[in-house]
């Protein structure tokens, strides 16, 4: 696939936002073939299906599913690299990126990561070239994010050596699973697991659920969700298990066993830090999520601006040719605070992705030092925050491109109706957001070595009081070399401050800080009696409070990158860019920064006209900063953005 050539900004300026993984993305771009990437508007769900099964087998013949698994079984390149590819694919059809999904991250994924040599040796080679399609079977109809209370069980036979899996209650049965309706012949189903000692919390146990012939083996029951409103060419589905029976080595044991005795062995004594250890391995899917959603937000915007680049609308008093859309203030403040949003995103999926790398990357399975544990709760805290900040902003970002776009944005050969659609249930894939900033709260308030306890509202509140008396509430993480540029910052009165880099951060700042401590206020009233209402009643404040803290870290993601930047028309270009996101973001919560005195209405009408100023100034820049996505122009194929 050919790429119209990039100016010199827009190369460095793609060099910066593609990150340490740019060689894998310019692979991509160079390999890429539409027709294995994209979908086709309209047809059958039957057809839609048939054709994204097709392409994922066509993407793994060449070498697409083997990114990320153990080199030792036939993977290639590091496990980071499975989330930058993923990314990639974000830019073609969504279905397939799902499917693709499913099949290499959450299925393979579950394999690599939670079993052992004995399950990679018998399936990571068929798993990574699609001749094994696999389904992740972990929510149920009564329990979607409260994973710890999943009600389907393993239960250990003694005497047969065997694992019987079975769902209990209608509550039980799975649902949503992708892989399940069509082409899944296995399952990492997720499960309470029972010896004769007792109950061990939950496990995965792969459980085989149709023949050779696609029909569902003894006791699995297998149905399908039907149309849902997006992602047609993915096959959800249902499972249910009637006592179906697999051998004791279809535990996925890297975390937990039955030994020849049929006593339960594992390395962490502690159910409850067991489990998080077991969940916090497969955190790369809501990475891989956060990145997808932001991959089909920039394809709209690069829709949307090119399209807005032509089109004419209405003509200026004394001129004869209309004027063109872009080129109106209320266009370019529909699309260029989102676009700058999307830059600040993608730099801060680049530094968890590093970060992803840095403690998963060798694959190890087993104990942590405490050092690593703490560490390892710290990048699960931030993936959570910014999956749900990147995927909110998807879902708004198309709507609002869908609009710019007028009728012809509603027409399904211009992709913005079917990604709208498609990412909608992004917001809930691998973790519901809101749940997710509840959780964001929770690490901020706790010490991340505590969140390995069982930490329910009064343990938590308990904590918070104590920390809260004793000062140590705490405070989000700021980057040294970016402190300089705080301590510099311009205070409020001064004229010039909107522009200075350290006055931005300290705003981010202040907000963050403020916002976390007054939580950390709230809840230390509380007793082990009100603890759940004092809580539930201070819901507004802990997701205020988590939002913050995650606009802060994307806020320092795109000041360091910008920080680091040679000089030179590239880096002025960014700065601008990283301008207006900060400036933007602020103007969008003025009011909390007016009533808590961090501006007054002189500074907050400052703030709207920099907004103003800084889009008409990018304006020129408009087609240079698209090209900086790096969105490979044959995955672009709405007429209305072609130029």
């Amino acid at each position: 696939m050919t790429q119209h050539r990039p100016t010199e900004t827009a190369t460095q300026l793609r060099s910066v936002l593609d990150g340490a993984w740019r060689d894998l993305r310019e692979e991509f771009r160079e390999r890429a073939v539409p027709d294995q990437l994209l979908g086709e508007p309209g047809g059958s769900l039957e057809e839609q299906r048939e054709r994204v099964t097709r392409q994922l087998t066509e993407l793994a013949a060449e070498g697409y599913g083997r990114v990320g698994f153990p080199h030792a079984y036939g993977g290639e390149r590091d496990y980071g690299a499975s989330c930058v590819l993923f990314e990639m694919q974000g830019y073609g059809d969504l279905s397939l990126l799902v499917k693709l999904g499913v099949q290499f991250g959450l299925f393979g994924g579950a394999v690599a990561r939670l079993g052992t040599e004995r399950h990679h040796a018998e399936h990571l080679e068929q798993i990574m070239t699609g001749k094994l399609l696999g389904a992740f079977a972990m929510t149920e109809v009564g329990h979607g994010s409260n994973v710890a209370r999943l009600e389907t069980t393993a239960t250990y036979d003694h005497e047969t050596g065997d694992l019987v899996v079975h769902t209990p209650t209608e509550s039980a049965v799975k649902t949503y699973i992708g892989n399940a309706a069509r082409d899944g012949r296995m399952a990492v189903v997720f499960a309470q697991l029972i010896t004769d000692e007792g109950s061990h919390g939950v496990h995965a146990v792969l459980v085989p659920v149709r023949d050779e012939a696609g029909n569902a083996l003894p006791g699995v029951t297998i149905g399908d969700n039907g149309v849902k409103a997006g992602l047609p060419g993915v096959d959800n589905g249902t499972f249910a298990f009637d006592q179906v029976r697999v051998p004791k080595a279809n535990l996925l044991n890297a975390f937990g066993d039955i030994d020849d005795e049929g006593q339960y062995v594992s390395p962490i004594d502690s159910e409850n830090r067991r489990f998080f250890t077991m969940l916090g391995t497969l955190v790369r899917g809501r990475v891989c999520v956060g990145g997808g959603a932001g991959s089909a937000a920039k394809k709209a915007l690069a829709i949307a601006l090119r399209y807005g680049d032509q089109r004419r609308q209405f003509e200026a008093p004394g001129t004869e040719q209309e004027t063109v859309v872009l080129d109106y203030l209320a266009h370019q403040r529909k699309l260029l605070p989102r676009l700058a949003k999307s830059y600040a995103l993608s730099l801060a999926q680049n530094l968890v992705t590093e970060r992803l790398e840095e403690l998963h990357g060798a694959g190890t399975a087993g104990t942590r030092s405490q050092e690593d544990e703490e560490a390892q709760r710290e990048l699960e805290t931030r993936v959570a925050g910014l999956k749900a900040v990147q995927t909110w902003h998807a879902l708004d970002t198309i709507q609002a491109c869908r609009e710019a776009c007028g009728g012809a944005g509603y027409m399904a050969e211009n992709e913005l109706g079917q990604l709208r659609a498609d990412v909608d249930v992004f917001t809930t894939f691998e973790g519901d957001n809101t749940v997710l900033l509840q959780l964001v709260a929770k690490g901020l308030l706790t010490e991340y070595k505590e969140m390995w306890g069982d930490l329910d509202q009064v343990a938590m509140v308990s904590m918070v009081s104590k920390q809260v008396a004793e000062g140590l509430v705490e405070r989000t993480t700021g980057r040294a070399r970016l402190q300089r540029l705080l301590d510099v910052a311009k205070g409020r009165d001064d004229d010039s401050a909107l522009d200075d880099r350290g006055w931005q951060l300290s705003m981010f700042e202040q907000r963050a800080d403020h916002s976390l401590e007054g939580v950390g206020r709230r809840l230390r009233k509380a007793t082990p009696e009100t603890a759940f209402e004092m809580f539930n009643n201070a819901q507004d404040h802990v997701l205020f409070a988590a939002r913050t803290h995650v606009d802060r870290v994307v806020m320092e993601a795109f000041a360091e990158a910008v920080d680091e930047m040679d000089e030179g028309p590239a880096k002025e270009l960014m700065d601008q860019v990283c301008s207006l996101y900060a400036l933007a973001s602020i103007e969008e919560d003025r009011a909390w920064f007016l009533e808590h005195g961090r501006l007054n209405t002189t500074r907050s009408r400052a703030v709207t006209a920099q907004v103003n100023t800084l889009c008409q100034q990018l304006r020129p820049h408009v087609s240079t900063l698209v090209d900086a996505l790096g969105i490979p122009d044959g995955l672009i194929t709405a007429p209305i953005a072609q130029v």
